[in-house]
């Protein structure tokens, strides 16, 4: 099933595909994907492996781009911005999470939030601040000069998340945010996470667990690169 995107989605894709050249072969990740994420909006993309779900992420992610077809984001055309301006607009407008963490072993959750913010120019006494606060927000105000090794899984991810807050990006995107956690530790990051949609947040999240799913407010269903369908609506 193909949906007719809303215009005022604040991501977009329009006849998307994916192909990756393998040697002689070429391989079909996305076929003619076209969908709109509406501001705001909670989604999980769901589906068998092969289906398509991380080339999506990725796409959606600005970690690659479409073979044919338009992803906007924000109104914008990705894909006629070069790599450094890409690479502007994904730190500005959009938030990762991430199945393994990704956090710096050698920093504190102080130093691994304020990340972005380097990036961003900002000065050290007000990254410094913003990432005190982020921890706060996320129940690590006691850990921040604690380095990943100190702290559980939940707590990292915690840290994973306060670290995509850092730029106040519209949209945050998960990578099966709960794979590496106990089904406890998953529901409190979920929480989390549906606690930041409801302040406006428009979090997009890659599971193949339903009940990781059942917290979004739309679920995507893909299936040989193609929408299989959509549940759930504004």
């Amino acid at each position: 099933m193909q949906q007719t995107p809303a215009t005022d989605g604040i991501v977009q894709l329009h006849d998307v595909h994916k192909v990756y050249q393998m040697g002689t072969y070429q391989v079909r990740a996305l076929a003619g994907v076209t969908v709109s994420f509406s501001r705001g909006s909670f989604w999980a993309i769901m589906g068998p492996s092969g289906s398509g779900k991380s080339t999506m992420l990725n796409l959606l992610g600005c970690l690659d781009r479409p073979s044919t077809g338009t992803y906007l984001l924000e109104g914008q055309d990705v894909a006629a911005l070069d790599d450094n301006a890409l690479s502007e607009f994904r730190l500005r407008h959009l938030g990762f999470i991430f199945q393994s963490f990704n956090l710096i072993p050698q920093l504190t959750v102080w130093e691994n939030i304020e990340m972005p913010l380097y990036y961003l120019g900002w000065d050290a006494g007000r990254s410094a601040r913003r990432a005190a606060e982020l921890a706060e927000q996320v129940g690590l105000g006691d850990r921040l000069n604690h380095r990943p090794t100190e702290l559980s899984g939940g707590q990292q991810q915690r840290v994973a998340i306060a670290r995509s807050l850092a730029n106040d990006s519209p949209i945050l995107l998960a990578d099966e945010p709960t794979g590496n956690l106990d089904s406890a530790t998953g529901e409190q990051i979920m929480a989390l996470l549906s606690e930041l949609n409801a302040q406006g947040k428009t979090v997009i999240t890659v599971t193949h667990e339903p009940v990781v799913a059942s917290h979004a407010s739309h679920r995507l269903h893909l299936r040989d690169g193609l929408i299989e369908r959509i549940e759930g609506q504004d």
